[in-house]
């Protein structure tokens, strides 16, 4: 992927969270803390764990390959947010994160 598309990806995902976080705000009075979100995102990645597991028929559920595909998208959405509130730069973190292993597995 390039970066200018990740660029994309990234200010996409952002304009999505600012109107979730409009919806917490209607619905709970105040938007949903970094905390909040982090275990939003452990929920899902959960989600994907059983959606695997249905994929390779270890897991009795219908529609598992629909499901999967959105909880995988899903979570990259949650890890760019999760970047965002932490004031960290995910393309620079997923580079410094391959460069890193790539060097270890020389």
């Amino acid at each position: 992927m390039e970066n200018n598309n990740f660029d994309q990806i990234i200010q996409r995902s952002l304009k999505i969270r600012e109107k979730y976080h409009q919806l917490e705000i209607q619905q709970n009075g105040k938007e949903w803390t970094a905390e909040q979100d982090a275990l939003g995102y452990l929920t899902d990645a959960g989600l994907i764990g059983r959606n695997v597991m249905s994929h390779e028929k270890t897991w009795s559920k219908k529609n598992s390959a629909e499901e999967l595909e959105h909880k995988l998208g899903e979570n990259i959405w949650w890890l760019i947010i999760l970047a965002d509130r932490t004031s960290i730069d995910i393309k620079d973190a997923v580079e410094n994160f391959l460069t890193k292993t790539e060097h270890i597995l020389k």
